[in-house]
C-alpha cells in the first residue's frame, strides 16, 4: 500500500486509527535547521481531537516523539526524521461489524473488495483521518524551514454549508490588498480556537455544526489556504508542476473531494481579458497586477501568493440509520453508525491544509529551485 509522497523531500505515513501508534518518516530535510518542538506542538494542538464542542469526543494528546533525525542540539542532522504519536483513547469494539455491513461514504466496502477481510477496520484503519496527525508533524517542520526563507502559510475555514468567511485578499496585488492579506494571516495566527477570519462568521458556523449534530447528521465545508513570500521560478512543467505537487498532497487528505487554484472554477465564466494577470514593472522587476492564476503559470510559481481552496465532504459517519448491505449474507441491511465522530471535519482540516501546502512547496523548492534572480517574490 503506497504511503510515501515527495520527490526530494519524502514523507511516509504509517499506522492505523486504533493501532498502538501512528507516525511518519521524513527524508530529505536539509541539515542544520533547528526544530522548535514547542512551536510544533502548538501546531499539532490545532488539529488534535476532543478540544472543542464541534469535534469528536475522542481525546488524544497528539504529542509527537521524535526518535531520529535530530542531533543533540535539536537540529536536523541529515538522516531520516522519524516521529511517533501514541494512540491512547480507542474503542475498537464500535467497529466490529464493519467487515459485514460497510458504512456508506467510507472505504469499508472498497477495502473489503481489495483485501478480503484482512484489512484493519477499527476506526477506519489506515484510511482514517487519524493519519493526518503525523502528516502535520512533517508539515509543521516544513513550515518552520519555510519561515526561515521568509515564506508564510495560512489557512482558514472559508465555508461551512452556506455560511462563508471573509476570503483571503490574494487576487488583487496592490499595496492595500497585500496589507490586508498580511492582517488576515496575522489574525489567524493569534491563537483563536475556531479558524476563521471573521469571528461572527465563525459563530454562525459553529451554530450550524451544533444544529446538524443534534439532528444526527453532518456537514461539509471549504478550506482556503495561501502561501506568501515565494519567489518566481519554483516548479516544473507538466507532471511536477507546483499545482500538481500540491494537488497530489491535498488529495491524500481524507474527505477532500475538490480542489481549485486562484479564481478556480469561476474562471470558466470569465473572458481572457478578465482572467489574464497582466504585468507591470514593480521595484525594477516584472510583476503580475492580479492573481487569478493562484500564484503559478505552467506549473511554475509567479511570485504572487499561491492560493488554493479544497472542498471537504460531510463526515460520512452519522447517527441516522442508513441503507447498506450485509456482505456475508448477501442481503440488504440497515446501519446506524456507532463510535465518536466529528459532525464537521473541515475545521480540523485547516492545519492539515497548511501542512500539505508547506510540504509540497518545500519539496518543489528543493527539487526545482528558482533560477532567475531577477524574478522575485511580490
Amino acid at each position: 500500500m503506497p504511503s510515501t509522497i515527495g520527490t526530494v523531500l519524502t514523507v511516509t505515513l504509517f499506522g492505523q486509527s486504533h493501532s498502538p501508534a501512528v507516525g511518519c518518516v521524513v527524508e530529505g530535510l536539509p541539515s542544520g535547521h533547528h526544530v522548535d518542538l514547542d512551536e510544533l506542538q502548538a501546531f499539532m494542538d490545532r488539529r488534535a481531537p476532543g478540544r472543542a464542542s464541534w469535534t469528536t469526543p475522542r481525546t488524544e494528546a497528539d504529542i509527537p516523539r521524535i526518535v531520529s533525525g535530530l542531533n543533540e542540539h535539536g537540529r536536523t542532522c541529515g538522516t531520516p526524521l522519524a516521529a511517533l504519536i501514541e494512540n491512547t483513547n480507542t474503542r475498537s469494539q464500535d467497529y466490529d461489524e464493519l467487515r459485514r455491513v460497510p458504512r456508506p461514504g467510507h472505504a469499508d466496502f472498497t477495502a473489503q473488495a481489495k483485501w478480503h477481510g484482512e484489512q484493519d477496520v477499527a476506526g477506519g484503519g489506515h484510511f482514517s483521518a487519524r493519519l493526518t496527525a503525523p502528516l502535520c508533524v512533517a508539515g509543521g517542520i516544513a513550515l518552520q524551514l519555510l519561515a526561515e526563507r521568509g515564506v508564510r502559510v495560512a489557512a482558514h475555514l472559508a465555508a461551512v454549508a452556506d455560511v462563508t468567511d471573509e476570503p483571503f485578499c490574494a487576487t488583487e496585488l496592490d499595496d492595500a490588498s497585500r496589507t490586508r492579506l498580511t492582517q488576515q494571516m496575522d489574525a489567524l495566527a493569534d491563537g483563536r480556537a475556531f479558524p476563521v477570519i471573521d469571528t461572527r462568521a465563525g459563530e454562525a458556523m459553529q451554530e450550524r455544526i451544533a444544529q446538524t449534530r443534534a439532528e444526527g447528521d453532518s456537514v461539509g465545508g471549504v478550506v482556503e489556504c495561501v502561501c506568501t513570500g515565494l519567489p518566481a521560478g519554483i516548479g516544473s512543467p507538466i507532471f511536477d508542476g507546483i499545482e500538481s505537487t500540491i494537488a497530489r498532497m491535498v488529495f491524500g487528505i481524507p474527505a477532500v473531494k475538490g480542489l481549485e487554484f486562484g479564481t478556480g472554477f469561476a474562471a470558466a465564466g470569465l473572458r481572457g481579458s478578465q482572467n489574464n494577470d497582466r504585468y507591470r514593472m514593480r521595484d525594477g522587476r516584472p510583476a503580475p497586477q492580479t492573481n487569478h492564476a493562484g500564484g503559478n503559470l505552467g506549473g511554475i510559481t509567479t511570485g504572487a501568493p499561491v492560493l488554493f481552496r479544497m472542498a471537504v465532504k460531510p463526515t460520512p459517519s452519522i447517527a441516522q440509520e442508513q441503507d447498506s448491505v450485509d456482505l456475508m449474507a448477501g442481503t440488504d441491511a440497515r446501519l446506524a453508525v456507532r463510535g465518536r465522530h466529528d459532525p464537521c471535519v473541515a475545521p480540523r482540516a485547516v492545519p492539515v491544509a497548511e501542512a500539505a501546502m508547506a510540504l509540497a512547496v518545500l519539496d518543489s523548492w528543493l527539487a526545482w529551485p528558482a533560477s532567475d534572480p531577477s524574478c522575485d517574490r511580490y
